[in-house]
Formats: C-alpha cells, structure tokens, sequence
C-alpha cells in the first residue's frame, strides 16, 4: 500500500504549487511533512523555468501548525525530555524557515482557512501573503505553555510592531482575514486566494528574479542596520544587479520604449 504524500506538488508555466496534504488534521506538520515540503522546494529550484512558488492548504485550512501528537508526553521517565519541542523546531521548522527565505524566486501564501501556530509562522515566512475572507491568524502558543516559534516572534513584531505583536501572542486571540491586511500581516484577502495568489505568481514569475529576491533579502534585513549601514548595502546590492541580464534588458527596453523580456538572469 501507499499512502499519499503530505504535500502535493505541481507546476503551472512558471509557477510552482505546494499543497500542505493532511486535511483530515487541518494540515498540522509532521516530521514527514516538513520532508515532503523540502522535497518540494528542492523540485521548484531543480527547474530553472521555476520563477515563483505559491503554498496553500488541502481542505479548509491552512495550516494548523506543529501536530501535537508526534509530542511524546506519556507518563513514565524523562518525560520532561521525551516532551522537549526543542528538537522539532531544530531539526523540522527551523529548516523549512530558513529554506523558504533563502529559496531563489519569489513565494506566496494563499492562506484558505485558519493558519494556527506555525501554521501562521509559515504563512509570514513567505514574502506575500493572500487570505480568503474566512482565513484567520492565531497565536496559539500561550494555550499550551509556549512561545511563538518558526520566526514568530520575528515576523510578528517586524510586521505589525511590539504591541500588536504582543497582544497576539499573549492572548491567543483569533486575528481575522481582513483584520490582517488592515495591520499589514498579509498583502490582500481575496475570495478565491488561491486563484488570487496564483495569478500574482505568474506576475512576478514574468518579472526579475533575482530582483526579487534582493529586494526580500534587503527589506528584510533593514531594521537590524543603521541607515548609513542600510546605504552600503543598497549599494552594493544594486552593483550586484547590475551584473544581471535582466538589468540590461530592462533599462535597454525602457529607452528603446518596448515592454521588457525578463529572463530571471
């Protein structure tokens, strides 16, 4: 027997889809799972037409974070230890963060229904966001005596500042869809986000990728440097694009008053 993998890839033109695949358990993340979305990743970035990457959810949501079952908290010895999330987040969602903000094209986030815990971690680690109107952010850490993590508390206080941030993460308060885009944790809300976040990704897939991903790294970079720090890096950052075809072809076709031809080199 085979079972079914626990996320779903495919590829449309340019555009790469994952599809977190539990939707019996509102796609919580397993060990498996974060395997199977690295797979994933690794197949988007092996094809160099590749130019961007949208992830949704199977079913009627999102994600909902860490599945607590894979918590080995049965009583007995070195329960403390056997509990440890420690481990998890070194080995499992640290590494998918990490991935996603360094893959080499841009990625979206259509978010179909709630995104709890790092569910929602992974929805900000992506660079745009796109909600339905029935989507919703929780922070549910502090339900179950924890912190935010899988850059939580990162993206929570770099997007929405420290008191927002840390009204969500104390209170565990459901953030609603269009209540997010007003904040600023998401870009749009959409009724068909998935339709909506795809057709953004063939946008930016026709656009410069590496562009793209400068200006990811740059933005979110920027509040851990001084300006006069921030201007050395724009400038070297620009001196590295210039080097790139997609420069020369877009600042030749602005003057030649032509639409551009991006390649993504």
């Amino acid at each position: 027997m085979t079972t079914e993998p626990t996320v779903l890839y495919s590829e449309q033109g340019a555009v790469a889809l994952a599809t977190l695949n539990r939707p019996q358990a509102l796609n919580s993340f397993t060990r498996q799972m974060h395997h199977d979305l690295w797979a994933a990743l690794d197949q988007a970035e092996a094809n160099p037409a590749i130019r961007a990457l949208v992830i949704t959810g199977a079913g009627r949501g999102f994600s909902a974070g860490a599945d607590l079952s894979e918590f080995d908290l049965a009583p007995g010895p070195d329960q403390v230890q056997r509990a440890d999330p420690g481990p998890i987040i070194e080995q499992a969602f640290n590494p998918t963060v990490r991935r996603l903000q360094k893959l080499r094209m841009p990625t979206i986030a259509a978010v179909n229904g709630v995104a709890a815990g790092a569910g929602a971690s992974l929805a900000m680690t992506c660079d745009l966001a796109i909600a339905a109107p029935g989507a919703s952010f929780i922070q549910a850490f502090s339900k179950i005596g924890l912190i935010p993590d899988a850059g939580g508390t990162w993206f929570l206080t770099q997007r929405l500042g420290l008191a927002r941030a840390m009204g969500l993460a104390m209170t565990g308060d459901k953030l609603p869809a269009a209540q997010a885009k007003e904040w600023g944790l998401i870009w749009d809300v959409a009724d068909d986000c998935l339709a909506a976040a795809c057709a953004l990704a063939q946008r930016l897939a026709a656009m410069p990728t590496q562009a793209l991903v400068a200006t990811r790294t740059v933005l979110r970079e920027a509040n851990q440097r001084t300006l006069d720090a921030q201007l050395d890096v724009e400038r070297d950052t620009q001196s590295a694009m210039g080097r790139t075809h997609d420069y020369i072809e877009g600042v030749t076709a602005f003057l030649q008053k032509r639409p551009p031809v991006f390649t993504g080199q």
